[in-house]
């Protein structure tokens, strides 16, 4: 079968990272009898350079013909003096608006290989941790009405967050289906004693508990989840919360792996196809060096075999490639602590190896 993936490869080390992930799956397709049409399209800065807007409407079309796409990392400061519509990072709402995609699977995971990287005591990651966080990603506050205006005390901006009913349930659903499939706990995260969306949230994540009788469900209020994120992470399993609240938390999640550069991210709608991408930025100040860590992709690519392709057994040969070469010892420089340090083509070549 031909699938048809979209590439963005974006600015800084996107375009790097990107083709490290296209050779793992080329090499996955070799293996296992699959054939890979990998198409690019501009976005963010590189977009802007060539047609004068982050997101051309080639790029829209061209992301909604394919099977699943691929996106680097955009941005830089390059563009960091553009009014906020004209904004690299402006690109990344369209296009997920674009192709419908409300829901960001983002893992946090402590590797054992990587353990003495997490900046939290011995103690408390003894066991490691393995966290799926649910965000909501098409609503909220980054969504709502917004602007400026005279106010009480002079000029004031606004931003006004807002859920509907059918946003959340479809949030819920995702993460209780998640939850499902793992350890059957999920922890909703919210600030019901301030908010009245968090309330209207909570309401409806209790009411489509009872339709998984088989899953733990836990309230967490936003302020204890952040605390309880560095205090015992083990004891999180699927986290499910809004926009603002999933980017805050996915970040702080991050951090607790040790590096950035190790983790990958899911975006996803009705449909198989998605938008997969590293967590990380485009780190314009080592492009082009062959510095990148290219993991937080190349585990991007395996996410949408899984979950966009359906492909479990070659989703599974990548993670387990990436495993076997950190057990191993190979490092890129954002984790080799002043050790040896490959570059990302021989990172790239160490994890192909290992398939």
């Amino acid at each position: 079968m031909t699938y048809k993936i979209g590439l963005l490869r974006g600015d800084g080390i996107g375009p790097e990272i990107v083709d490290s992930a296209v050779r793992v799956l080329e090499a996955i397709a070799t293996k296992y009898n699959h054939k890979f049409e990998f198409t690019p399209y501009l976005i963010g800065g590189a977009a802007l350079d060539a047609c004068g807007v982050p997101l051309p409407e080639e790029t829209v079309k061209g992301c909604l013909a394919s099977d699943s796409v691929l996106l680097g990392a955009v941005g830089g400061p390059k563009w960091d003096t553009l009014p906020g519509n004209m904004r690299p990072e402006k690109a990344l709402l369209g296009i997920r608006a674009a192709m419908e995609l409300f829901t960001n699977l983002r893992p946090a995971k402590l590797y054992p290989a990587l353990k003495g990287d997490c900046p939290l005591r011995e103690d408390i990651v003894a066991n490691g941790f393995d966290i799926m966080i649910v965000r909501e990603l098409t609503g909220g506050i980054y969504f709502g009405e917004r602007g400026t205006r005279e106010g009480k005390y002079g000029e004031e901006a606004y931003d006004t967050e807002s859920y509907s009913r059918m946003e959340i349930e479809r949030i819920a659903k995702v993460a209780f289906e998640t939850a499902r499939k793992r350890n059957k706990k999920l922890t909703s995260i919210d600030k019901a004693n301030v908010l009245d969306t968090s309330r209207l949230w909570r309401k409806i994540v209790h009411e489509m508990a009872a339709e998984y009788p088989d899953v733990e469900c836990l309230d967490m209020l936003v302020d204890n989840a952040a605390m309880q994120l560095v205090r015992n992470p083990a004891q999180f399993d699927v986290i499910v919360t809004s926009n603002m609240f999933g980017d805050i938390l996915s970040d702080e999640a991050s951090q607790i792996t040790g590096s950035i550069g190790m983790l990958p991210s899911a975006s996803l709608g009705n449909t198989t196809r998605g938008l997969y991408e590293p967590i990380h930025g485009s780190a314009p100040d080592i492009a082009g060096m062959n510095k990148a860590n290219p993991i937080a992709t190349i585990l991007s690519a395996a996410m949408m075999l899984l979950y966009s392709f359906n492909l479990v057994e070659e989703s599974e040969a990548i993670v387990g490639a990436v495993d076997r070469v950190l057990n191993a010892g190979y490092r890129t420089a954002d984790i080799a602590h002043g050790g040896e340090a490959l570059g990302t083509k021989e990172m790239t070549d160490k994890i192909i190896e290992m398939l």
